[in-house]
């Protein structure tokens, strides 16, 4: 059997709490000792040396805690734009996997239907993107698209308004009405969207800077979207 893994404690924890069936649980005896829902899991934990889980994670940034599993399980990009009123992130182009674990985290925070990236030129979801996540792409559905923006011309509807995030934006997110189905698209901090995938869009919403600097990190830009919808939605 093909296996995956998350490593962090909080990943960890919310992995043998998701959707993802664990193989095998391994911690630290320190670890163990501090963190009493190891003790309490479904599964027997494997006390390992710290320097077994460092090689197997290929990092020290495993706080004791790491756990084998079954790859992670993509959801339908279909079925989530399909929901009544959904709220989806769709990310264009971000390919540091540290971003899209904080955009993810953001979107499960913010009650987000889901968050959708194409198959090429983007981060996919690894125990990087899991750890920066702190275990939330254990809950939140992530789905792959081989085009980005076909799938945006597809999943168009009268009740599904989908905004490109631009600092040139028509409106500025105050302005923006994510009351109802809300599509939120971001490109890479530097690079933006692909003019296609603007295209693809129905309009284009900017965030007002006060400062000098020119734009936002893309994982920064996507939680203050997503509360702005989680606002107007309540």
């Amino acid at each position: 059997m093909q296996r995956d893994q998350v490593y962090g404690r909080r990943p960890v924890r919310e992995a043998l709490r998701g959707r993802r069936q664990i193989v095998e649980p391994w911690a630290s005896e320190r670890a163990l000792a501090a963190e009493p829902w190891l003790r309490d899991a479904p599964l027997r934990v494997q006390v390992k040396p710290e320097r077994a889980l460092s090689e197997a994670a290929g990092t020290r940034d495993h706080q004791g805690v790491l756990a084998w599993t079954e790859p992670y399980r993509y959801a339908d990009a279909w079925e989530i734009a399909a929901q009544e009123r959904p709220l989806i992130v769709c990310l264009d182009g971000v390919t540091d996997p540290r971003n899209l674990g904080a955009v993810c985290r953001a979107a499960d925070g913010a009650g987000a239907s889901g968050v959708v990236v194409p198959s090429h030129g983007s981060a996919a979801v690894t125990p990087t993107v899991a750890k920066a996540s702190a275990g939330a792409v254990e809950h939140l559905p992530v789905a792959v698209v081989t085009n980005l923006a076909r799938y945006l011309q597809d999943i168009k509807r009268d009740d599904l308004w989908i905004y490109a995030a631009a600092g040139d934006g028509e409106q500025t997110l105050w302005e923006a009405d994510f009351a109802g189905g809300t599509v939120l698209v971001l490109g890479a901090e530097g690079k933006g969207l692909r003019p296609l995938v603007r295209r693809s869009c129905d309009l284009a919403v900017s965030i007002p800077l006060a400062g000098r600097v020119e734009s936002l990190n893309v994982s920064v830009a996507a939680a203050v979207l997503l509360y702005e919808a989680r606002r107007q939605r309540v």
